[in-house]
């Protein structure tokens, strides 16, 4: 029972496509996710920083046209989070508080700025425990125009899609 009011709430007010076509659309967040990995891998040591960006893309996945799946949202609100979290580490240490201030400062900024995208407070917390390099930055920005790109073809495949289900239909 858990499950389907899980699915009811995950699904509710998007339209469900084929379970192939639903696969199709996975595939390409999940091969996404896996390059931004290899990537982080290649350079830098710091993986767990970037795993907020796999819910980013899971939430593409679910709905590319949401308000909160804007370029404009997850760009600012990722690399956003990722500055105020280095920033507060740098100020108050790598600890609780830096992580706690990140989030909350994130949360205003998000809310102010109507750049809700709820993975960019992951990142901010994520940021603040973990003493990085500044390499860490430019690789996870690096990382988050890959996800943008993900955006822009998960559109037009989310849209070729559901065509192709309308006139099956």
């Amino acid at each position: 029972m858990p499950g389907l009011l899980l699915t009811h709430v995950l699904t509710r007010g998007r339209r469900r496509l084929s379970i192939r076509d639903e696969l199709a659309l996975a595939a390409l967040p999940t091969a996404v996710v896996l390059l931004v990995l290899m990537l982080v891998d290649l350079l830098s040591e710091q993986q767990l920083l970037f795993s907020p960006l796999a819910a980013s893309a899971f939430l593409i996945y679910m709905d590319p046209h949401h308000q909160m799946n804007t370029i404009r949202a997850l760009t600012l609100s990722q690399v956003g989070g990722a500055i105020l979290g280095t920033l507060f580490s740098l100020a108050l240490g790598t600890n609780f508080l830096a992580a706690a201030v990140a989030m909350v400062v994130t949360i205003i900024l998000m809310i102010v700025l109507d750049l809700v995208h709820p993975p960019g407070l992951a990142t901010a917390m994520s940021f603040a425990l973990q003493p990085g390099r500044r390499s860490d930055l430019a690789v996870f920005v690096l990382a988050v125009g890959l996800t943008v790109g993900l955006v822009l073809v998960q559109r037009r495949l989310w849209a070729w899609l559901g065509g192709r289900s309308e006139r099956e239909g």
